[in-house]
């Protein structure tokens, strides 16, 4: 039939419509990935946006006004808030020998309006008033006598130690105006400020820079021994966190014990600033911390940090309540904590092997049934966090339960977190160090502060005591 398209123009047409067919199947398969991506971005962004200091290592500082109310794992203990029975107090009680007496006589009879100038007293009630004389610098003079003998030499009296100049501020000056800054965290200005406000002492910025700076100088005995000691422990805290230094991303490591502090400031996270700080490298006690992977190059036995573990397995159940092995391994790494906390409590050294092998039987378990939950992805796929927490889990699980093979491994390295948070409440309130030598003389000075306070001592008691040319050491007091 006329007008009929031939064989030919069918073939032509379909491999047409073939070719039309597979562009947009292509253009299908290409949106349906995007759709993918972005849904995998949008779940990932919610699960950020769910993370707060209970589900995650954020800080509780970073939750902001909506932030949950606290989920605490801590035991009722049966105490009722404040001052317990038996306990001292801390009641403002009178003095027998007050620095004054002030004496206070009624002048007429609320009777009957007589004088009472000659009346006889019958009783006296004391009321005392504790408060601060009016402060004022208290300036002493050195007069240094030249004396002329005989034969003609003139001879100058010896310069006591610490006069050095015409006119200069005291130790106990110096000691306040580096406790400010060093130990309150307060800007330099408002420091100064403080100062001439509260003692009447106009020292200017530059000079309180120069005190910070001959503080942290005197301190270099003392860091090296705390170095010394730290490397000497059978058990230390490794943690850090990275502050704001002339105006880019720098890093403070801390090594910690429940006696010493110390603090390094350097410009990377890895191996360089672990090996300039000076402690892990020759450390060969067990080390504390968060499972930072820089960590383990070393020789030292490790133990992870169980507070990190319990809340990323709660931020897992937060995000999927079906991840039922989360839940599992939170009441048994509880479990254990209690009982190590009861074994020492007890004076116990050890739990028994029996408990022990229980305990590690049930952890297999558990780690076993959150692998077939969540399978490990072929190919190049990212895994899921609860993939990757199993993975350190069960390939750490010596490290992870360290605590209840040895009771003088914490469950936790909350010791650590908390020395090195002041670094962080160091920013917040003055904001970044500018110079690199600013921030080598902050860890100085808190490393100095942090351990004496860990032994007792007053922080402007040790900063007095550095300044008369007496600094403090550990283990020599």
């Amino acid at each position: 039939m006329s007008g009929s398209p031939s064989l030919a123009q069918l073939l032509e047409r379909l491999a047409r419509l073939d070719a039309v067919l597979a562009e947009r199947d292509a253009e299908i398969a290409e949106r349906d990935a995007r759709i993918e991506a972005l849904t995998r971005r949008v779940a990932d962004l919610e699960a950020l946006l769910r993370k707060d200091s209970r589900t995650s290592s954020k800080p509780p500082s970073s939750d902001g006004p909506g932030k949950p109310p606290p989920r605490s794992r801590r035991e009722q203990s049966g105490r009722l808030p404040g001052k317990q029975p038996g306990e001292a107090g801390f009641t403002l009680r009178q003095v027998d020998r007050p620095d004054q007496v002030r004496v206070h006589r009624p002048d007429a009879c609320d009777g009957c309006g007589s004088s009472l100038r000659r009346a006889p007293v019958t009783s006296v009630e004391a009321r005392q008033v504790f408060d601060l004389p009016e402060v004022r610098l208290r300036v002493v003079e050195h007069r240094l006598q030249h004396r002329r003998c005989r034969c003609g030499a003139v001879t100058m009296a010896a310069v006591p130690d610490g006069v050095g100049a015409p006119a200069q501020y005291g130790p106990r000056v110096r000691a306040i105006g580096a406790y400010l800054v060093g130990y309150q965290h307060l800007p330099y200005e408002r420091a100064c400020e403080t100062l001439t406000d509260l003692l009447g002492v106009g020292m200017s910025v530059g000079t309180l820079v120069t005190v910070l700076t001959r503080t942290s100088d005197r301190l270099t005995p003392f860091l090296q021994a705390v170095r010394e000691q730290i490397a000497a422990a059978p058990v230390a805290h490794f943690d850090e966190t990275s502050p704001r230094v002339a105006g880019a991303n720098a890093w403070v490591h801390s090594a910690s014990t429940e006696t010493l502090s110390l603090f390094y400031v350097h410009a990377s996270r890895g191996h360089d600033a672990i090996a300039a700080a000076g402690v892990l490298p020759v450390f060969a006690g067990i080390a504390v911390h968060d499972g930072y992977t820089p960590y383990r190059r070393y020789g030292a036995a490790h133990a992870l940090c169980n507070a990190h573990h319990l809340r990323e397995l709660a931020g897992i159940l937060d995000t999927d309540p079906a991840q039922t092995w989360a839940a599992g391994m939170i009441r048994l790494l509880c479990e254990i904590n209690n009982t190590t906390r009861h074994a020492r409590t007890g004076g116990a050294h050890a739990i028994e092997d029996r408990l022990l092998a229980v305990y590690r039987r049930r952890y297999d378990t558990i780690i076993a049934a959150g692998m077939t939950a969540n399978p490990s992805p072929a190919g190049h796929s990212a895994r899921s966090p609860a993939a990757n927490l199993l993975a350190r889990l069960g390939g750490f699980a010596t490290d992870v339960l360290r605590f209840a093979h040895d009771l003088r491994v914490p469950f936790d390295n909350s010791l650590a977190e908390r020395d090195i948070r002041m670094v962080k409440l160091r920013q917040k309130i003055s904001g970044g160090l500018r110079t690199f030598a600013g921030a080598e003389t902050f860890c100085a000075i808190r490393s100095y502060l942090s351990t004496a306070r860990k032994h007792g001592i007053n922080a402007l008691d040790a900063l007095t005591s550095l300044h008369n040319g007496r600094t403090w050491l550990p283990g020599t007091s």
